[in-house]
C-alpha cells in the first residue's frame, strides 16, 4: 500500500539565513504545470541572485537552478517536495548572496532544507482520489438517497428531473464508490442501481 499523498492547504513561506546569504522558501498548491509556471515567474525576486525551484503534479515534474551549479539547486528542492510525500506543489527557494560560497554540498543543503522546512511547518491535506456515479432513481427514494450518499462524502454534479425520477451524476472519493453502489440499491430496494462513469 502506497502512503497517502498531501497538497498544501494555501501558499506559505520560510526564511532562513545560511552562512550570510539569506534563502527564501514559497511554496503553493497547484494543479497544472502551466500554475506553477506562473507561480516560478510571480515568486521569483529579480533582484535576488538566484531563484530555484521544482514542481511534482502527478507524474509531471520539473526544476531548475536558474544558475547554481548543475545539481545543487533544483533536484534538492524537488527531493523535498518528495520527501515530504507531497503532490501539486511547486516551490521556488531565493537566494540573497551573502559573499560566502556555501560549495556544491552546502548548497544542496540550503536549498533542499529550506524547502524541506517550508513544506513541513505549512498547512497541508491529503490528496483523495475521486470517482463518478450515474444513477437514477424515483422520487420517492430521492430525499433517503441524497442524505446517504452525502454522508459517504458524495457531492451532486449534475442533477435532471424527468417523469419517471431523477438522473444524478455523483462525485466522491473512489474507495467508496462500492459502499455507495449498495446503498442505493438498499434504499430502493433494487429498483435503482447506481453505474461508475468514466
Amino acid at each position: 500500500m502506497t502512503a497517502t499523498l498531501h497538497t498544501l492547504l494555501a501558499p506559505c513561506r520560510y526564511s532562513e539565513d545560511i552562512r550570510k546569504s539569506r534563502f527564501l522558501a514559497q511554496a503553493s498548491p497547484v494543479d497544472t504545470p502551466q500554475q506553477a509556471l506562473a507561480y516560478v515567474q510571480n515568486a521569483g525576486d529579480a533582484s535576488a541572485t538566484h531563484n530555484c525551484w521544482a514542481y511534482r503534479i502527478g507524474k509531471d515534474y520539473r526544476f531548475n537552478d536558474d544558475g547554481e551549479p548543475g545539481g545543487t539547486a533544483g533536484r534538492p528542492i524537488l527531493q523535498a517536495i518528495e520527501g515530504q510525500g507531497m503532490d501539486r506543489v511547486v516551490v521556488v527557494v531565493t537566494r540573497w548572496y551573502g559573499g560566502i560560497k556555501l560549495g556544491a554540498g552546502g548548497l544542496a543543503r540550503a536549498y533542499g532544507g529550506t524547502a524541506a522546512e517550508c513544506l513541513r511547518i505549512a498547512e497541508r491535506t491529503p490528496i483523495v482520489a475521486m470517482g463518478r456515479l450515474g444513477m437514477h432513481c424515483e422520487f420517492a427514494d430521492l430525499a433517503l438517497i441524497k442524505a446517504r450518499l452525502k454522508e459517504l462524502g458524495a457531492e451532486i454534479e449534475q442533477e435532471n428531473f424527468e417523469a419517471t425520477g431523477v438522473t444524478m451524476h455523483w462525485r466522491l472519493p473512489a474507495d467508496r464508490l462500492a459502499d455507495a453502489k449498495a446503498r442505493v440499491v438498499d434504499i430502493s430496494r433494487g429498483r435503482s442501481e447506481a453505474y461508475v462513469l468514466d
